[in-house]
């Protein structure tokens, strides 16, 4: 009786954990939408559709890319920020719409309580280049000229408030120097005025300016990054040039706040498989954007301090 009544037992809590675990198991039921603030062909595209097809096999419904252009990626970041919080859409973010456009407007979503990391998926260097026909050897050349003519010295832009600009606003608060902003509507038009000559610096990513420097159509003057890049081991960090700057364009997918932990948890073990296979890495080698894994919580600070570091600059300025 003693053993029949133990055995009842054991197996009455067995039941209860298995039931337990079956109701914190969460799987999504319908196809998954990554939402791309930003048109076809750009970063945040190509790494949604790459991560979308690296971990496709991992996941029970279809991962879709769906892109919704318009405002700097805010249009988008504002369409999953008012979505359920049942894991059916995601954001591409760590740009421009989470760590610059914030600090210079009031935005209809707050970046830091409005969504849920689930995963930092890249980092992308950023490089502070002269065109053809700067008049500066190096970047110190052109900060000292900016010291004794204010406004002097100009750069480009992919837009008030993107991260290209606030690369600039953290250079110029650091150097304690005054740069006259040219902003454009794209990273393409900016490009185009430094080939020119109508501005002096702009900032470009690595996989952009590799054929244009070794053409000598830009000159790299510093790299924004922590250390220097394995591309260009000749030019410094801008902290080598004494400036405490590091800022780096990142990509990650972000879901709205409020989603349940399991549906996080679900969501970020299968992505990060998704890191691991080789349609992902060979994404990474063709496009010279870094494996900058995170986890949630890792990501969501990474940007915050970004934001915040640019937040006290223009406080500052």
């Amino acid at each position: 009786m003693r053993f029949a009544r133990r055995s009842f037992m054991a197996g009455w809590a067995a039941g209860l954990l298995g039931a337990t675990r079956g109701a914190r198991a969460w799987e999504p039921s319908r196809p998954i939408q990554l939402i791309v603030g930003f048109a076809p062909g750009g970063g945040a595209d190509l790494a949604g559709r790459a991560i979308a097809e690296a971990a496709s096999r991992f996941f029970p419904v279809p991962l879709v890319v769906i892109n919704k252009p318009g405002a700097g990626g805010a249009i988008a970041a504002q369409q999953v920020a008012n979505a359920p919080p049942d894991g059916e859409q995601l954001l591409v973010g760590g740009g421009s719409e989470s760590i610059s456009l914030p600090a210079f407007r009031d935005l209809p979503y707050d970046p830091k309580r409005s969504f849920r990391s689930i995963i930092r998926l890249t980092r992308q260097p950023l490089i502070i280049v002269g065109g053809p026909k700067t008049r500066y050897p190096d970047l110190p050349a052109a900060i000292e000229a900016a010291r004794k003519d204010p406004g002097g010295v100009s750069h480009a832009s992919s837009g008030q408030g993107s991260i290209y600009h606030a690369v600039f606003v953290l250079l110029s608060q650091a150097a304690g120097v005054e740069l006259l902003h040219v902003p454009f509507t794209g990273g393409a038009p900016s490009l185009q005025a430094l080939l020119a000559g109508t501005v002096d610096l702009a900032v470009l990513a690595p996989e952009e300016i590799a054929g244009l420097a070794a053409a000598g159509q830009v000159r790299p003057l510093a790299v924004a990054s922590a250390e220097r890049l394995v591309a260009f081991p000749e030019v410094p960090t801008l902290r080598e040039l004494g400036w405490d700057v590091v800022i780096e364009n990142m990509k990650g997918l972000m879901a709205p706040a409020g989603l349940p932990d399991a549906a996080a948890a679900t969501l970020h073990d299968r992505f990060r498989r998704g890191m691991q296979e080789p349609a992902w890495k060979t994404f990474l080698d063709r496009t010279g954007a870094m494996d900058g894994y995170l986890d949630g919580p890792g990501f969501q600070a990474a940007m915050d301090s970004v934001l915040d570091a640019l937040r006290a600059s223009l406080k500052r300025a």
